[in-house]
């Protein structure tokens, strides 16, 4: 381990250099020693977690209960290098009814979307979960072993993960007051009876970080009396006591069956708040990172290609650290990508995306980012906290507002509200500018794609910005729910029927990101921990530098982010003049590595020199 290579980073300019190919290590290294070793460490790690078990359990025995979880034998002890990802991966983002064609099952549906209109231009595809569920279009899970019969079975999932990567939920933070697991606790009756948190109406809370303006303690009635039980989200949705090492046991037991149905990816859906503590903030404490090493560290053994990701869509620097010591995430989502980016197209600004850009670290060896400009949810305004001055923040809220987006609110420390998310479909996020609405809302919205493809890390696309949806109102009407405005259920025959009108947006932008896939699949310039260096050039256009591992290839990704021409000059690119160039884009050849080149409002150009 001590002669792996370090990535080393110029925290003054954005550059990322990496050692050559023959010493540079694309994935992740699993070694395992053995299960003793694993055990052993798995005990240390837990005993730093309960330091205090109940009375005939010890540290080692419970490392032993979750290896027996996963069934784990003694095969373990080979070091296994191997690539865990590359330039040819991306991710989409669907919830399993996001296209509808009644009386197929929706996942079977979604299946036959994707293999006849996607296909291979992602690698892997997120279900947000499909279990059943009471609120929160799945965030509250009723049952975590079962498929929402609404929308299939666990058959569906199977033949889905023979085609792509499947990425699941662990909605690790809370369940349903309508679960079984609840029930016991009313009833006060084992195995639910202690899952769940609880606290005196009288705790310190006061400090508790949490994205709702919703009372945080819900008194219930349960046979032993009133209960005051600790509710971050909503009172559907009651957080889980993990205290009680039952229940990790149980949620290592499910994450078995996932791997088991086919899941290889795992979203930790609101991990950083799974640890409470009164008189805290609650949130990242000490033992929520060691539990995500522990399920890191046991995923990993029952499948060396698994992968953890955790969703935590909080200021910055709280977000990095959940790559841990390389021992935690493999994957973290670039959370401050998104309100940077659509800030930079709104005012035509680049300064504070680029400023960001500049000052982060590249991921550690085995990590990764998910880099996405849309989701489920919205687009979080945490973490642009620090990053986007507060007045700028409130003028991007006004304009979104003004093109049909709406928000959701959090309750700060000193008791005011304060906006949390953009809810809004990006495509009408980007109508127009801060000046208002104009005609460059495709060039626009494509732009804001084809920065995101080219950025280090792996590119996701939540469903509709891949066929640029709108803003749903219906939905919204029929929910009550602000976050429904992204949520659009589109039916088969009319969603292929857009596609397939060449005129329409939605085949436009369809058909692009699309080609633009294909294309970025093809550059290890693109590899997700290829060097990343962010180039000064102007206000108005924002630029990188990508360079591939073996370093064969440069990408030069420059962008203009206004609704006017503006010129750059090649020879500020510091273009090899021994290299041939040209724009992966438009396949231009580009012979005067020295001129100046027109870009057209939101034109992007990828510049190479590797030849066709």
């Amino acid at each position: 381990m001590a002669d792996l290579p370090v990535i080393q980073a110029n925290w003054a300019t954005g550059f990322r250099g990496i050692l050559p190919i023959d010493q540079f290590f694309q994935g992740s290294l699993f070694v395992v020693s053995g299960l003793a070793s694993l055990r052993e460490d798995l005990a240390r790690r837990l005993a730093s977690i309960y330091p205090q078990l109940p009375s005939g359990i010890s540290s080692s025995s419970l490392a032993q209960t979750l290896i027996d979880c996963f069934e784990l034998s003694d095969d373990l002890d080979a070091p296994t290098a191997m690539d865990l990802w590359s330039e040819r991966d991306s991710v989409l983002i669907t919830y399993g009814d996001s296209v509808l064609n009644s009386p197929a099952p929706p996942l079977e549906v979604l299946h036959e979307f994707l293999r006849d209109h996607v296909g291979q231009a992602v690698t892997m595809v997120h279900i947000l979960p499909f279990f059943p569920y009471s609120s929160d279009d799945g965030f509250a899970v009723v049952d975590y072993e079962a498929v929402n019969p609404e929308l299939g079975d666990w058959s569906h999932i199977r033949e889905l993960a023979k085609r792509w990567r499947i990425m699941g939920d662990l909605v690790v933070n809370h369940g349903s007051a309508g679960s079984e697991w609840f029930q016991q606790f009313k009833r006060r009756e084992k195995p639910g009876s202690d899952y769940f948190m609880t606290a005196h109406p009288d705790a310190d809370i006061q400090s508790v970080v949490r994205p709702r303006t919703s009372q945080l303690l819900q008194a219930v009635q349960t046979a032993d009396g009133v209960r005051h039980v600790w509710c971050t989200f909503s009172p559907d949705q009651v957080d889980f006591d993990f205290r009680n090492p039952d229940v990790l046991v149980e949620f290592c037991r499910i994450l078995k069956r996932y791997l088991d149905e086919g899941i290889s990816v795992f979203r930790l859906d609101a991990v950083g708040f799974l640890w409470k503590e009164a008189g805290t903030t609650c949130i990242h404490l000490q033992q929520t990172h060691q539990i995500v090493r522990v399920f890191r560290q046991l995923v990993t053994a029952a499948r060396p290609d698994a992968l953890i990701i955790t969703e935590t869509n909080v200021p910055n620097t709280e977000n990095l650290s959940y790559f841990g010591n390389r021992n935690e995430a493999h994957i973290i989502y670039n959370f401050s990508l998104a309100p940077l980016l659509l800030h930079a197209l709104l005012t035509g600004q680049s300064s504070y995306l680029r400023r960001w850009m500049m000052t982060m670290p590249p991921a550690p060896l085995g990590c990764t980012y998910l880099n996405f400009t849309a989701s489920h949810d919205g687009i979080g305004m945490r973490p642009a906290e620090g990053l986007i001055p507060d007045g700028e923040i409130d003028n991007m809220i006004a304009v979104v507002r003004n093109f049909g987006g709406l928000t959701t609110t959090r309750t700060t420390d000193g008791g005011a509200e304060r906006v949390y998310e953009l809810n809004v479909a990006l495509f009408d996020a980007l109508r127009g500018t801060a000046d208002g609405l104009d005609v460059y809302q495709i060039e626009r919205f494509i732009c804001s794609q084809l920065i995101m493809l080219g950025l280090e890390g792996i590119p996701a696309f939540y469903i509709h910005s891949l066929f640029a949806t709108g803003n749903d109102y219906e939905g919204v009407k029929q929910t009550g729910r602000n976050r429904s405005i992204n949520r659009r259920r589109w039916m088969l025959d009319d969603l292929e029927a857009q596609l397939g009108n060449a005129t329409s947006a939605h085949a436009i932008v369809f058909k692009a990101l699309k080609r633009l896939l294909e294309i970025r699949s093809a550059q290890p310039a693109f590899h997700p921990n290829a060097t990343q260096f962010t180039l000064q050039i102007d206000d108005a256009v924002f630029g990188f530098w990508r360079q591939s591992p073996d370093r064969s290839q440069s990408i030069f990704c420059i962008s203009n982010l206004t609704p006017g021409v503006h010129h750059i000059r090649l020879d500020e690119l510091n273009l090899i003049s021994t290299d041939g160039w040209r724009d992966l884009i438009t396949e231009r050849p580009l012979d005067d590595t020295e001129g100046e080149y027109a870009l057209a409002p939101y034109q992007t150009l990828w510049i190479t020199n590797r030849p066709e």
